[in-house]
């Protein structure tokens, strides 16, 4: 519905009114505002404009069961997913991930995304790590693409569709605060990065999908925006966040960089191989070699380069070979990922290998919810009126390690049903009213941060955080590691109260907002770390190497962390609070991963 709407201005603050307001315009927010926008006034508040979304970056493609190239079923996938979180899947929610990956794919089809297409026609498919046939027993091509630029199609599709609609966007509004009245939300704060000026939305209902914080690494495929601003706003009100350690770290980021190339390149055929050439996946999963899951080739990749068989100069990479490809492959299919080799390190993929390591990619924890995406007070209760979709939401679908694909899945399916959710929730209730003045937290933030007299600057202790949790928290983690990290974000918290920026004014200050985001990027790397040190056992992206082995008996649950004190504490155990939350098994019981 898009209807006129009006807005007032209150003591400096402009006041509007919404059924619906969305938080983050990428994947997840665009595809919940095509449900919710013909039925009910929406809004969708972004920090950049939309088609500079996240989402963008994504470039393998989107899985899904349609068997248009081989045979294939949902049954299938929801294994593969399940297997793939190392079993830490809620299953009920890969269920309806991959029974409603078929009509998601059809959705955008009929919006108009050019998927690449078969000789005759149909939308083509290939083979992705940890997507199988019969369970296991071989690689399945499930993956729908559109070359090597998958989410950026996705993007723009969502977003020439919500145009079309007539979708209220406030772009280049930066959401600082979630306002509560009582235990119901009932509006956002947010700061328009043109004028400086506040702006409180209420609402009947509201979505976050404000993606992910892999910015607390300095090694990551993450844009500089993904700084974790929704997943921090919902820990600052006292809401739980679910499996935060959970971090994925994808296999092939261009060494010593962190900018992504594609899964789908061993998709298509490409090799990792060591400084002598060898093919190493081989020895570690000897059925699909290549094409195992993330967490696996990510921790083999390491331990080449940890025994001495890297490459370079300095043994420090592994290289992923597409030089069998062809030139018209790697033009055809993969034209993104051959010009950022070119352009970042010089080096041709159609004649030689690409120098890669693994790089920090995505949170499989963040804000949970259930499988209807409404936000969690604890195990069971709800929010009412608050949804979350996207990577900073946690289903969960993704359980320990996300298989590659299934996120551009997760941003449509559960996109949806949030977006479907809320209007069904906003047509049954009434506005709640708003706190007296609802901004006065964020004004006091701001002007404090504007008019501080400090001595630390903002960049050196982002480098040192993101330093230290590349260091400490990346693909391994020992105790001993975690805790240094651990005090080490401590004394960056208290650095952190005497920060200045150099930009006073109001206008496009994007110090202001740098110092605002590292205030969540510490919250977010404390959350990590503390629930890392808290799970003793190796699962998923989590790999711990005083605790090797996978502990089903003490650990076949999911991590709930609670603020609960002063963040500010020296001990972590003082503001956090950690309880678990047990895995929905419907089917498939834990087994050994082999592959």
């Amino acid at each position: 519905m898009t209807e006129p709407y009006e807005s007032t201005t209150v003591d400096g603050v402009r006041y509007h009114q919404f059924d619906v307001v969305i938080v983050g315009a990428g994947g997840a927010g665009m595809r919940a505002a095509i449900e919710a926008g013909p039925k009910a006034r929406t809004a969708v508040i972004s920090k950049l404009y939309p088609t500079r979304s996240h989402t963008g970056a994504a470039q393998g493609g989107m899985a899904a069961a349609l068997a248009n190239v081989e045979e294939d079923n949902w049954e299938w996938h929801t294994f593969d997913t399940v297997k793939g979180g190392d079993y830490l899947v809620d299953q009920d929610a890969a269920e309806i991930l991959a029974k409603e990956a078929i009509d998601a794919v059809i959705d955008l089809e009929n919006m108009g995304l050019p998927f690449n297409r078969t000789p005759e026609g149909k939308i083509d498919q290939r083979r992705f790590g940890g997507h199988t046939r019969d369970h296991g027993k071989a690689p399945v091509r499930r993956a729908c693409y559109a070359a090597d630029r998958t989410g950026h199609m996705i993007l723009q599709t969502l977003f020439q569709n919500c145009v079309k609609l007539g979708i209220n966007f406030f772009n280049e509004f930066y959401v600082l605060d979630l306002v509560m009245t009582g235990d119901k939300p009932s509006g956002v704060v947010a700061y328009e990065l043109s004028t400086g000026e506040l702006h409180v939305f209420q609402a009947k209902a509201i979505v976050f999908a404000t993606g992910g914080f892999g910015k607390i690494y300095k090694t990551t495929s993450n844009a500089h925006t993904l700084t974790g601003d929704g997943v921090g706003i919902i820990w600052r009100k006292g809401l739980p966040l679910e499996d935060m350690e959970f971090f994925q770290f994808h296999p092939t980021g261009l060494a010593g960089l962190g900018i992504l190339l594609t899964e789908g390149a061993r998709g298509e055929g490409a090799i990792l191989r060591n400084a002598s050439g060898e093919r190493f996946m081989e020895r570690y999963a000897p059925t699909i070699k290549d094409l195992a899951p993330r967490d696996i080739v990510s921790r083999c990749m390491v331990q080449e380069v940890a025994e001495g068989r890297g490459a370079g100069p300095h043994k420090d990479y592994v290289l992923l070979d597409c030089t069998h490809l062809g030139a018209e492959i790697l033009e055809t299919k993969l034209p993104d990922i051959t010009e950022f080799a070119r352009t970042y390190l010089g080096v041709d993929p159609v004649v030689e290998p690409v120098p890669v390591m693994p790089t920090a990619h995505y949170a499989m924890g963040g804000i949970p919810t259930n499988v209807k995406a409404e936000v969690l007070r604890d195990n069971d209760t709800v929010v009412p009126g608050l949804y979350a979709a996207g990577e900073c939401a946690c289903v969960s679908v993704h359980g320990s390690n996300r298989l590659g694909t299934n996120s551009l899945l997760d941003i449509n399916v559960f996109g949806k049903r949030a977006g479907n959710n809320a209007v069904e929730y906003a047509a049954t209730v009434d506005f709640t009213p708003l706190p007296d003045d609802p901004a006065a937290g964020i004004r006091s933030l701001i002007e404090s941060l504007r008019n501080s007299t400090g001595t630390e600057r903002i960049a050196a202790i982002r480098k040192e955080l993101q330093d230290h949790m590349d260091r400490s928290a990346q693909v391994f983690r020992t105790e001993e590691s975690l805790t240094e990290v651990t005090k080490v974000i401590h004394d960056l918290r208290e650095r952190y109260k005497n920060i200045a920026i150099q930009d006073h004014g109001k206008r496009f200050n994007t110090d202001l907002l740098e110092a605002i985001e590292l205030g969540f990027l510490l919250d977010l790397a404390e959350v990590v770390v503390f629930s890392a040190r808290n799970r003793k056992e190796s699962r998923g992206g989590h790999m711990r190497d005083d605790y090797p082995n996978r502990d089903d008996a003490n650990y076949m649950k999911h991590t709930m962390a609670y603020l609960t004190g002063d963040p500010h504490s020296a001990d972590a155990a003082d503001h956090i609070r950690l309880d678990w939350k047990p895995v929905t098994i419907t089917r498939y019981e834990p087994m050994e991963r082999k592959y």
